[in-house]
């Protein structure tokens, strides 16, 4: 079984917090948190329930390898010395992707190749045959992280990134991931139990989150994790773990989560990937437009993810819109906690309310605010004179 080592977990940059909560739950020592990750020691319990139960992570990442570097052929001798054969068996395929910080590399293809053959050699030396590769699902994907002096070498715990829980079938065209539509809810406060609204829901990410988050399911209970393959993989262990997962989760029933979209086929794909989950019964549904939306209940929590031009409207018509969708708030949903994710630093402003918490988080690549606001009743926008009859 594995002892206690050294790991990174990577997450979406603003939610390290959250992660770092996580893996101290799954029975991690964290040693300190980055920017866009945590690092972290565990053994092979630890790992496998932060695998399991993060809805954070994207990777749950496993030292096996550190070592300084002056010159590119240094990275294929290093990568030789490690005991591959040791931690995989030859008949694993295996894949090497690579990332690097400010590193003076000519060419990441170039040194992903070198220490792809590395690992392919040391078996050639000690088995006389090796590895196959596949880069789209490889039974073992191996990392590299290149500092400007240093190389660490990690093999990838998880494989398919975690944010896939594997039971979506359908995206829309701007849907955020999963650890992220998780971490919105968990920054938002949001309370399973209470009333959850996402007026724009597209493919239903963040009401799945929200469904799994309130009957306590693991988000990695339906998918397989790259760890099995490995030569230390504890069978019996893993089937405790996946056993106590289970047991803690809550019977399913209806939910007071709600859904709506403007466009009937995106609601067709929520609906399949409710199906998919198991929650085809468990959350409401509707076709309708934001702005003639009614509320689902008396109070609660609007979390959603608001077209903001960067793949869906034209600015100028959005800029149009929000002042509405502000009105549509102030008129129906007082007593309300509304919270949008916006990678437009101007276009919230339009609403005429005012953010009472502004959290920076990043959508992949795009830096957003993740923006709160207190409903009340009434028009909190300059109200403009009306010119008096000619």
């Amino acid at each position: 079984m594995l002892p206690p080592a050294s790991h990174f977990a990577t997450c979406p940059r603003g939610l390290e917090p959250l992660l770092e909560a996580e893996l101290i739950a799954a029975g991690a020592q964290i040693v300190r948190q980055l920017p866009a990750g945590v690092l972290f020691m565990a053994d092979a319990a630890a790992e496998m329930r932060a695998n399991l139960h993060s809805r954070i992570a994207t990777r749950i990442l496993r030292k096996v390898g550190f070592t300084r570097y002056q010159k590119e052929e240094h990275i294929y001798r290093a990568a030789l010395e490690l005991p591959w054969p040791s931690w995989f068996s030859v008949n694993k395929t295996i894949a090497v992707k690579v990332g690097a910080q400010n590193a003076p590399l000519k060419s990441l293809n170039f040194i992903t190749l070198k220490i792809k053959d590395a690992i392919c050699d040391r078996f050639r030396e000690e088995t006389r045959e090796r590895p196959s590769v596949d880069t789209e699902t490889p039974d073992v994907p191996v990392y590299a992280f290149f500092t400007p002096d240093a190389v660490t070498f990690y093999l990838d715990t998880s494989g398919v990134p975690l944010f896939k829980r594997g039971f979506k079938t359908e995206a829309s065209e701007a849907s955020i991931k999963e650890n992220l539509a998780a971490g919105l809810l968990m920054l938002s406060g949001w309370e399973p139990g209470t009333p959850l609204l996402d007026p724009m829901c597209g493919a239903g990410t963040i009401l799945i989150e929200a469904a799994d988050m309130a009957l306590n399911r693991a988000p990695g209970r339906g998918r397989h994790f790259a760890f099995e393959h490995y030569r230390d993989f504890d069978a019996g262990l893993w089937k405790r773990i996946k056993a106590e997962a289970r047991a803690q989760e809550k019977p399913l029933r209806k939910l007071p989560i709600f859904g709506s979209d403007q466009d009937r086929w995106v609601i067709d794909k929520a609906k399949n990937n409710l199906v998919s989950a198991g929650y085809a019964d468990a959350i409401e549904l509707h076709v309708s437009d934001v702005l003639e939306l009614t509320p689902p209940a008396p109070t609660g929590t609007i979390v959603t993810n608001p077209p903001y031009g960067e793949r869906l409207g034209d600015v100028e018509d959005l800029a149009d819109w929000y002042p509405q969708l502000g009105d549509w708030l102030k008129k129906g949903f007082s007593g309300w906690d509304a919270w949008i994710i916006s990678g437009d630093p101007l276009l919230p402003k339009l609403m005429g309310l005012k953010a009472s918490r502004r959290i920076p988080l990043f959508n992949g690549m795009i830096e957003t605010r993740f923006l709160h606001y207190k409903v009340i009743a009434g028009s909190m926008r300059p109200v403009k004179p009306v010119p008096p009859p000619a």
